[in-house]
């Protein structure tokens, strides 16, 4: 990494902007950590370093890789914390659909970390057992299931509620 120092009392804000974003992008890219300005891949990579995780190094399956390997990250900047599932392939059949929910999506995951953002950092973080996360879900799931088919973007959506994570999961911040 080049460590050229930038004096940021010279430029006006927008270019300091800029350049953080620059300094930003290329630390990223030296590290393996993907694009920060990609979906959530910021906060992906704040959850991993705070967590001692590795930063996983590709856009679609685990966000991140704990003791246990592949975990899942969930964010919000709400002011209550929750899980949100959304953008979930739909598959021809409700066999089909639990099937890929439980080896593919949500229960291949031993551990899903679901936290709150505030101020630009992690203020609440909580850390749930896949199992427990797939059998909350579930049910939400299948009661979308039948409407998701006839709706223009035919993807399933579920979330934990504040509640779910607080009873079920292990705070961890």
């Amino acid at each position: 990494m080049t460590n050229q120092h930038i004096n940021y009392n010279n430029v006006s804000p927008e270019e300091h902007f800029t350049l953080l974003c620059k300094e930003m992008y290329n630390l990223c890219m030296e590290q393996g950590w993907g694009d920060p300005f990609s979906y959530a891949v910021s906060r992906e990579i704040l959850i991993a370093n705070k967590l001692g995780h590795k930063k996983a190094p590709d856009y679609s399956g685990a966000d991140g890789i704990d003791q246990d390997g592949g975990c899942e990250y969930k964010s919000t900047i709400n002011k209550n914390i929750n899980g949100a599932y959304n953008g979930v392939s739909v598959q021809p059949t409700w066999e089909r659909q639990e099937d890929y929910l439980r080896e593919e999506k949500i229960g291949k995951y031993k551990n899903h970390y679901i936290v709150r953002f505030g101020d630009g950092e992690i203020v609440e973080c909580y850390r749930l057992d896949g199992s427990k996360v797939l059998e909350l879900l579930l049910p939400k799931f299948k009661k979308s299931y039948s409407n998701t088919l006839s709706k223009k973007d035919p993807r399933l959506g579920a979330s934990l509620t504040k509640k779910e994570i607080y009873a079920y999961g292990e705070k961890l911040i």
